[in-house]
């Protein structure tokens, strides 16, 4: 009876659909496989700086005092690289004698590394000092005084100037 059934399954088709489904046996495993690789990059030192106008307003030599006003420098630099700023001579040419100008007049100033007006900020030539840090990652401030002598009796008008200031990093 046995040999019967399996013809009459096999004529059927079924015998043949089981046999495969019981062919197929277990699932065949994922296989993976894996490598390293290196992430680099190299770090190139940088700066940037920008500064605010110095503006003296209205000057009036007969005041008895000098006119004083500040400028902000500010510095960015990668973090620990050493830089200096240095301040052009504008103008006139020479960073120990700046001069704002009116058409061919002339009005005299200085930039100063500090509140006492004794140190010019300068490009390092003519006794002029320059300003030195050391880069943090974020915008560093130092302050640029200004000063416009007193008794400096210049033509009437509107005077100007244009400082570079160079960082050197």
């Amino acid at each position: 009876m046995k040999s019967a059934k399996r013809h009459w399954l096999r004529a059927l088709g079924v015998g043949a659909g089981l046999a495969s489904v019981f062919s197929l046996g277990a699932p065949a495993l994922a296989a993976t496989t894996s490598t390293n690789f290196t992430v680099s990059a190299t770090v190139v030192a940088a700066c940037v700086t920008s500064a605010t106008n110095m503006g003296f307003g209205n000057y009036t030599a007969s005041s008895g005092s000098p006119d004083n006003t500040t400028s902000t420098v500010s510095v960015t630099c990668s973090n620990n690289d050493a830089y200096t700023i240095a301040l052009n001579a504008g103008n006139s040419g020479n960073v120990a004698a700046r001069t704002m100008l009116n058409g061919a007049n002339t009005l005299g100033y200085g930039v100063y590394t500090t509140s006492g007006y004794s140190t010019i900020w300068g490009d390092g030539t003519s006794g002029t000092s320059t300003v030195s840090g050391t880069g943090n990652g974020t915008a560093q401030n130092y302050t640029a005084y200004g000063q416009v002598p007193t008794a400096e009796y210049a033509t009437a008008g509107s005077y100007s100037d244009t400082l570079t200031a160079t960082v050197t990093f």
